[in-house]
């Protein structure tokens, strides 16, 4: 049976990582209950700029970029853009501003490249988390994994998504402003 962390053990893997954290996002929605009003604020044409900054994730990327530790991140997403992708487009900046390196890469693209379906967190390019959601995109948790071969698969991974994707601005450019 898999055993999945959550709440503060999940939260530790962000404290105890000594030098990179690099994320996979592949889906198209996630259900977050800190982001509903944001995300219903999106729709209705007035966004919550404040949301930008002052969310704690935000807080502990910038403490954390500034001891010199990297937050890298592709998402993967369908073009056209379905509403949350273009929520998290636009909200995005925020974490741009906060230190993280985030770029973009189509549906497409991944597939043609061979990258996996699934979101995880590769830490100091040792242990993967694996994240699982249910089936309203709630993440449930993560299953962390140390495995060598495992491990190497996400490297190989992370560089091939790294090198085919774009930032934001070129991403949005791309896609008319997504």
């Amino acid at each position: 049976m898999t055993r999945l962390i959550s709440g503060r053990e999940f939260l530790d893997l962000f404290d105890s990582f000594a030098g990179s954290a690099y994320r996979q996002e592949a889906r198209d929605r996630y259900n977050s209950p800190d982001e509903h009003s944001a995300v219903e604020s999106f729709r209705r044409g007035q966004p919550d700029t404040r949301y930008l900054h002052t969310r704690p994730w935000l807080e502990s990327v910038r403490d954390k970029t500034g001891q010199g530790k990297v937050f890298q991140r592709v998402r993967i997403v369908t073009v056209p853009l379905k509403d949350y992708s273009r929520y998290a487009l636009w909200s995005v900046q925020g974490n741009l501003a906060a230190g993280e390196d985030i770029r973009y890469l189509s549906r497409d693209q991944a597939v043609e490249l061979g990258l996996p379906e699934h979101d995880s967190w590769l830490f100091d390019s040792a242990r993967v988390a694996f994240l699982h959601f249910d089936h309203d995109d709630s993440l449930l948790g993560a299953e962390l994994v140390t495995d060598p071969d495992v491990v190497a698969r996400h490297r190989a991974w992370r560089d091939i998504a790294w090198r085919g994707a774009v930032d934001r601005d070129e991403f949005a450019r791309l896609h008319d402003g997504a």
